[in-house]
């Protein structure tokens, strides 16, 4: 199952932290803050609009499991919650998966605009 030479298919047992039937959450092995999860489909799948109802679905309980565990495990002030769809976007493994970043008071000088500043000069409007 899954393809040859993708990082997000058939994933070990030891790196799945979370997983219901169609997908599972793993630690981001780049990790953006301490705790930085990665919530990915077991099927092989290209981005977020390919993906199924049920998978789309079951994507989202995982990311609220995922907060549940990292409220418990890393007490973080806050979330980023995002996906990049295609290369344009910043995707770099062509199998989706959605980063569950959490935040920390004072991890960086000021957080407003959040996820906006994937385009740094529209961060702060």
């Amino acid at each position: 199952m899954g393809d040859v030479g993708c990082p997000f298919c058939n994933p070990s047992p030891e790196d799945v932290i979370l997983e219901n039937d169609l997908c599972y959450a793993r630690y981001d092995k780049y990790p953006a803050s301490p705790g930085h999860l990665l919530v990915i489909p077991y099927r092989h799948v290209p981005d977020l609009f390919d993906a199924t109802d049920e998978e789309q679905a079951a994507l989202l309980a995982l990311v609220r499991e995922a907060k549940t565990l990292l409220d418990e495990r890393f007490r973080p002030d806050g979330y980023n919650i995002g996906v990049n769809v295609r290369a344009a976007a910043g995707q770099t493994v062509m199998h989706l998966h959605i980063h569950v970043i959490p935040r920390y008071a004072g991890d960086v000088a000021d957080p407003r605009g959040g996820v906006r500043g994937v385009i740094p000069e529209k961060r702060v409007y």
